[in-house]
């Protein structure tokens, strides 16, 4: 089973969100439906990133490093594939 790390971008207010899960269309699917509460005042969101790691240990340290850079030049040039 692949582990992903999964960047959405809401286009009711341009921000993103930073997640992990192990099926992304899923994952999109929820988010976009309204089923999770943090997110839902800001539906829809367009999937922005994937990648992917074998381990979900490796997946959640990618996640955490992402999320230190939110807002930063280094995910600035991420999303924007640079």
């Amino acid at each position: 089973m692949l582990h992903h790390i999964y960047i959405l971008q809401s286009l009711r207010d341009s921000k993103y969100y930073i997640g992990y899960t192990t099926d992304v269309e899923a994952r999109l699917k929820f988010h976009n439906a309204g089923l999770q509460r943090s997110t839902r005042h800001r539906i829809p969101f367009r999937l922005v990133l994937t990648e992917h790691y074998l381990t979900k240990q490796e997946a959640l340290k990618r996640e955490k490093q992402i999320k230190s850079w939110k807002g930063g030049r280094p995910f600035k040039e991420l999303v924007s594939g640079t």
